[in-house]
């Protein structure tokens, strides 16, 4: 075969958000595989964008990375992107995070993840691809009772602006399956951390907050259990799905719904044990009432994950921020 018909047949994997945190492992893990990828991100401020070029400087030294800066609120950007390079696989990872964020800046959420979001669906219809999938969070299971937290539970009870642009994007991809085919998985990711994390996370604030002798916020007065899941696992679960669309209902249409979790939620404070532990310094303590928009406990049911791909996340606490610390530390030259 020739070189045009070697392209010709290459798979072509757009990832928005591509210099984000699990966009970039993502990124990363497929050009590791020779694989092709156009890499779109707006690379907006929410946090220093040194972080995200430097994740951007590590995937443009593969051949098969293109980068393309631009916005998803920007309708004619993402046609004309889709129109040049035709991608078979859509990952949306671009969005506007944070649930404490989007009580002070609302209008970010609506641009960035329905609006933008609104854009990719659209694209998808006009320029088909083989599989659609998009992030999704655990936010939207809002204040449910039940637990572990299972796609089958009813989350039509947000209790924050983001968990709300979450679902919306999830009823949105449903509708355009419905009436278009396009094969669409939402990911329910889990409190994600890691390498190259963003520094709105837990993990990274208490680092740094800690290896400064600053104090920690603890929320709820440390009453708080999380699903922290590490990204290597997030990573793992998406490549198994990446080639697999959702197999038609039902009703015919083609979209599924899963839990990226550890399936363990983890008590705040022992989380905090653990960073200490590894920064061999003690954090100072600041004890908080629970803050808008928040939730006590995150678990994640992950049964459908397990039945479908055979895969489970498993890294545990301990292991994950021993990487993250060992990277914090290489990172800024501790």
């Amino acid at each position: 075969m020739n070189d045009d018909g070697a392209k010709a047949n290459m798979k072509k994997y757009l990832i928005t958000g591509a210099a984000g945190f699990i966009g970039f492992h993502l990124s990363l893990a497929l050009l590791k595989k020779n694989e092709t990828v156009i890499g779109f991100d707006n690379l907006n401020d929410y946090y220093d964008v040194s972080l995200k070029n430097a994740r951007l400087d590590i995937l443009k030294k593969h051949e098969h990375f293109h980068f393309i800066k631009g916005d998803l609120a920007d309708k004619e950007a993402v046609f004309s992107l889709f129109k040049e390079h035709r991608p078979d696989t859509v990952i949306n990872l671009a969005a506007q995070a944070g649930v404490r964020y989007s009580i002070e800046n609302p209008d970010t959420y609506i641009n960035a993840n329905i609006v933008g979001f609104f854009h990719i669906l659209e694209a998808c219809r006009f320029y088909p691809v083989n599989h659609l999938l998009y992030a999704s969070s655990s936010s939207v299971y809002g204040n449910n009772e039940k637990l572990p937290f299972s796609t089958a539970d009813n989350v039509d009870h947000p209790i924050s602006l983001y968990a709300a642009t979450k679902k919306a994007n999830e009823l949105m991809a449903y509708t355009y399956s419905h009436l278009y085919g396009i094969p669409a998985t939402g990911l329910r990711f889990f409190t994600v951390y890691g390498p190259y994390g963003r520094p709105d996370m837990a993990a990274y604030i208490f680092t740094e907050k800690i290896m400064r002798g600053e104090p920690i916020k603890i929320n709820n007065h440390g009453d708080m259990y999380r699903d922290f899941t590490y990204v290597d696992d997030i990573i793992a679960g998406i490549e198994n799905m990446l080639l697999s669309p959702p197999a038609p209902d039902e009703k015919g249409v083609k979209s599924k719904i899963y839990n990226i979790g550890n399936n363990n939620p983890e008590h705040l404070l022992h989380f905090v044990e653990v960073l200490e532990n590894y920064l061999g310094k003690k954090a100072i303590r600041e004890f908080q009432p629970m803050q808008p928009g928040d939730v006590k406990k995150t678990y994640a049911d992950v049964d459908d994950l397990v039945s479908d791909f055979d895969f489970k996340p498993n890294t545990s606490i301990e292991e994950g921020l021993l990487k993250f610390v060992n990277w914090y530390k290489e990172y800024n030259n501790l």
